[in-house]
């Protein structure tokens, strides 16, 4: 056996090499080196334990430097046992603060964060000094949990030691506070530091995002570049990519890519697949796949991303094929991938092909399907008019259908018009305590399809009794670097005078190509010609003449909505971009439209 021949025959024979050569102490001390430097080459449990028998057998166990070191492998390395560890930390007769250090930050690699805060506690009660290593992986424990107020009373035994000033500590308090979600605590951590760091900024910046504060992670990365010459770190500039990705901020995207290209000698498959996602997000897909289309190494992740990104982009085949070069790399898909794959299927029409690869995921993969395949499935045959099929398939579903699932049922048969299945689905919204204006609006739309003007009424009175809440439509557009968020009929925003006189103006040549708004997508008591004027002045509308006005002839519109697009707001796209000859890319909640010569990428299907 190779792992004993390594084990046992070199420690014998040195052992007994020693014995005829050196006084007993000495051959001690060797014995525990040895010991210690086998520990520390151990690749996994196995060969550990074997090393761990040796030590007793030797009587090495009264070493608190090999318990140490024992400890300290067993608990953090990617193979080891944090049971185990723990078995040999109990019998330690006077553990250190290193050791104390070791397990908390073992039960934090292990996601354990509840024991972490256990040990630690243990570790004042036997009067074991906490130092300025134990806090940070304290901090990371408490994040984890979101246990804010832990978190403060740690913070002030930080003050009374008068560890604050400690780099490390500084860093940890600003992401603690940042990921409980107490973004001016985080802001307050880092501006009372004397000295800002690289990794002080990438704390505060990775807070931000974490919380979803895109514009603000620009920003503070504009700040970072100003104050000093500082050259960022991979982390943050991570940060910075999924901000402009969320933004949809292509401009700033291409400037943090420079930037990359600028101070790095080379990007890592993480950076790597950051771009892609942030060019495939921000509605330059070519882009992106051209730089997928560079990677040296690739990994599950890169190509999740691009299998996701051309779903989103309507492109199902090239996803598919995608798809199918992966596994001929040799890389075994997960349930995620899948998901992008089904989608990919859903979003272009390919229902034969989603079947197949549902199926292919169960029995090839030994993937068991989630919630979220059944909801790409549902989708799929919905889209094509499969309604019954798609009812019959939830029903057989081995877990609880969610609102995900009901909500494209309903969607679906707003589209096939088919009332009775849309009933069940709008009661099942109803049981799920769903409070989406949306469930309602289709309802309503079913209702009125079929002309029964009763059940209309009915629904839109229970929507005013339930005080269901309305989330405003908004639209994020960069012009010049700079994002403008539009929300529908504001008139707060700086340029509203010369927008609303734009819109007046589109609408006018609108007119000409025999544009009517569709007021049946207003969901309000309200007459005929107020819907007509809530209905343009929707937020893509109003993000629309922004950008006309803003922008040179020829320039591509990049619009990124928090909700999904209605369908005057497809129609009233698409004829603006034949009229201006602009391309117009709109990134709604759930996919990517390409406008161009008064026609969608989607075909009218989404």
């Amino acid at each position: 056996m190779v792992g004993a021949t390594v084990l046992n025959q070199p420690l014998q024979f040195s052992i007994q090499q020693e014995n005829n050569t050196s006084r007993p102490e000495n051959n001690s001390t060797l014995k525990e080196h040895r010991c210690i430097s086998l520990i520390k080459k151990s690749k996994k449990m196995e060969e550990f334990k074997q090393i761990h028998a040796q030590i007793l057998k030797f009587g090495l166990m009264w070493s608190s430097f090999c318990q140490s070191n024992l400890v300290t492998t067993c608990a953090l390395s990617e193979w080891g046992s944090m049971e185990y560890a723990c078995s040999i930390f109990k019998i330690m007769d006077d553990p250190s603060s290193f050791d104390y250090n070791a397990i908390v930050r073992g039960y934090v690699k292990d996601m354990n964060s509840e024991e972490a805060l256990c040990t630690f506690l243990g570790m004042l009660e036997k009067g074991v000094e906490p130092d300025n290593f134990t806090y940070p992986i304290l901090l990371k424990a408490i994040s984890q949990l979101w246990a804010l107020e832990e978190g403060i009373q740690i913070h002030g035994q930080i003050l009374k030691k008068g560890l604050v000033e400690d780099v490390l500590v500084q860093n940890s308090l600003i992401n603690m506070y940042g990921r409980c979600g107490k973004i001016r605590h985080s802001c307050t951590a880092f501006k009372q530091m004397d000295k800002k760091t690289i990794a002080s900024w990438s704390a505060l910046i990775g807070s931000h995002a974490n919380l979803g504060m895109w514009d603000e992670c620009l920003r503070l990365f504009s700040d970072m570049n100003n104050e000093n010459s500082w050259r960022a770190e991979e982390s943050i500039l991570v940060s910075v990519l999924s901000s402009c990705t969320h933004l949809g901020a292509l401009d700033s995207g291409r400037c943090t890519h420079g930037y990359l290209l600028r101070n790095l000698s080379g990007f890592n498959v993480a950076v790597e697949t950051s771009l892609i996602d942030m060019y495939i997000k921000c509605g330059s897909i070519d882009e992106g796949l051209s730089l997928f289309g560079k990677m040296r190494l690739k990994n599950e992740m890169s190509y999740s991303v691009t299998i996701s990104g051309l779903a989103l982009h309507g492109r199902g085949a090239e996803a598919l094929k995608v798809f199918e070069e992966m596994l001929e790399e040799g890389l075994k898909p997960d349930d995620v991938i899948y998901v992008g794959v089904l989608n990919a299927c859903s979003h272009d029409r390919l229902v034969e092909e989603g079947f197949k690869y549902f199926e292919k995921m169960r029995f090839e993969h030994g993937i068991v399907p989630t919630i979220q395949h059944y909801g790409c499935l549902v989708d799929l045959m919905g889209r094509a008019g499969m309604v019954d099929q798609a009812f019959e398939t939830i029903k057989r579903m081995p877990m609880k259908p969610n609102e995900v699932i009901w909500r494209s049922l309903l969607s679906s048969c707003k589209t096939r018009q088919n009332v009775e299945i849309a009933e069940v689905a709008a009661k099942s919204l109803m049981q799920l305590h769903s409070q989406n204006a949306s469930d309602f609006l289709m309802m309503s739309n079913v209702y009125a399809q079929a002309k029964r003007w009763e059940d209309v009424s009915y629904t839109r009175t229970q929507m005013a009794r339930l005080r269901v809440p309305q989330v405003p439509g908004s639209s994020l557009v960069e012009v010049k670097r700079k994002v403008y968020r539009f929300v529908s009929s504001d008139k707060s925003h700086p340029n509203c005078q010369e927008v609303y006189e734009m819109l007046h103006q589109m609408e006018w040549q609108l007119r000409f190509e025999g544009y009517f708004p569709d007021t049946s997508q207003i969901f309000l008591d309200v007459d005929e010609e107020e819907k007509r004027q809530r209905l343009n002045t929707h937020s893509q509308k109003l993000a629309i003449a922004f950008s006309l006005i803003h922008t040179s002839r020829g320039t591509r519109i990049r619009i990124v909505r928090n909700v999904r697009m209605c369908g005057d707001c497809h129609s009233y796209t698409k004829l603006i971009s034949m009229i201006y000859e602009r391309e117009i890319i709109v990134r709604d909640r759930n996919r990517f439209h390409h406008f161009r010569d008064g026609a969608c990428s989607c075909r009218d299907y989404w």
